[in-house]
């Protein structure tokens, strides 16, 4: 039986002439866990997260260039996990050495059949890995070569899952970082009450900051619909409903935009650009959050043609990044251009920062305009 990884290597690329030591051709690719502590655990409606259990990438080429990537898995968001991220990276040092670079797009497609499509977040690091080395190669920055179109952001912070005195206490260290705004967890076991005195503290203490509600996949039909009466009566109009109800649940996130009149955002529910066409075609989201984390960059690039296509808002978003992977994001949503929300705040959860470089950030603008070449980031050791 042939495999899809041995079909691609039937039409791989040419063989390179290795005499030319100035041809991208990659050397070598290394893999270790990258563990980061946080300040306090991260918690979505699915679990939460004591600390970033990533996974980096260090992709080297004949010249010496270095390529970095990061994968972040979260369980509680898809269940993957920094040990399945591991060995599917670890199996591209027995293939990788001797191809070259600027067909990242074959080794892409080559990597996601040898393991990359059942951890998204190993695809991403991989293909962020081969662009980092690629435009460094080149002398571009990441945000050119994902289009161009601009340079800067506006970022959201999160307030995690806990109590209506840790919301408030929390979005207020927010504003007072000048980050306007405010992404609410909601969802999970405590229920529509419990997200409703939370939601209620925060807009208390910031009236003025557009909140995102995030559910991840965690809220219920009747939750909904509670939440949603909830806050209509307490007067509180959030500028973005993201991922609420189950990912298959096309209908009932249709059934969520008619019934509260405020916009919807697919998360858990676009993994792909045939997940993207789905939900356009049942009209169940009037916008997406891309994440690299979820498939790898060109898988991005496949749903950010059908968004677009079809005229649904978009957002930047991650897991539990290091800057290395957020500043990625960064370049990929400004270079893209047309991104109305982002979520690039992780680095903030941080208590340690392993890295050199990667975006700037003044209040909640992100820029990414001085970067020279890549994505700018580095390891300190």
């Amino acid at each position: 039986m042939t495999t899809l990884a041995a079909s691609r290597r039937d039409v791989s690329p040419p063989a390179v002439n290795l005499s030319k030591p100035s041809f991208p051709i990659i050397r070598s690719v290394e893999v270790t866990p990258l563990d980061i502590p946080l300040f306090e655990p991260f918690g979505i409606s699915g679990g939460a997260q004591a600390a970033a259990n990533n996974v980096l990438v260090t992709l080297e080429l004949a010249d010496g260039t270095l390529g970095y990537g990061e994968a972040a898995p979260l369980p509680a968001y898809n269940g993957e996990t920094q040990t399945q991220a591991l060995a599917v990276l670890a199996g591209s040092r027995r293939w990788l050495a001797g191809y070259v670079v600027k067909d990242w797009r074959w080794l892409a497609a080559e990597f996601r059949g040898r393991g990359g499509a059942w951890c998204g977040s190993a695809q991403c690091a991989f293909e962020l890995a081969l662009l980092d080395a690629l435009t460094k190669q080149r002398g571009e920055p990441l945000w050119k070569f994902f289009g161009g179109a601009g340079t800067t952001l506006e970022t959201d912070m999160t307030v995690t899952t806990g109590t209506a005195t840790e919301a408030a206490d929390n979005a207020r260290a927010i504003r007072k970082r000048g980050i306007r705004m405010i992404k609410v967890k909601v969802g999970g076991k405590l229920g529509p009450a419990h997200d409703l005195e939370r939601v209620g503290a925060i807009s208390e203490v910031a009236p003025d900051s557009p909140l995102i509600l995030d559910g991840n996949a965690g809220v219920s039909r009747a939750a909904a619909s509670e939440l949603v009466r909830g806050l209509k009566a307490r007067g509180i109009v959030p500028a973005l409903l993201e991922q609420w109800l189950a990912k298959d649940d096309l209908a009932g996130a249709r059934a969520l935009a008619e019934e509260s009149g405020w916009l919807v955002a697919a998360d858990e529910s676009v993994t792909s650009a045939d997940d993207a066409r789905r939900v356009v075609a049942e009209r169940a989201a009037g916008a997406i959050n891309i994440k690299l984390m979820k498939g790898g960059v060109v898988a991005a690039l496949d749903i950010v043609a059908v968004a677009k296509s079809a005229g649904l808002t978009l957002m930047i978003g991650g897991n539990v990044e290091s800057i290395l992977a957020m500043t990625g994001s960064a370049c990929f949503a400004a270079g893209q251009g047309g991104f109305d929300f982002a979520d690039l705040d992780t680095p903030l959860f941080l208590a340690e920062n392993p890295f050199d470089g990667g975006f700037t950030m003044d209040g909640g603008r992100i820029s990414v305009a001085h970067l020279a070449a890549g994505h700018g980031v580095t390891p300190k050791w």
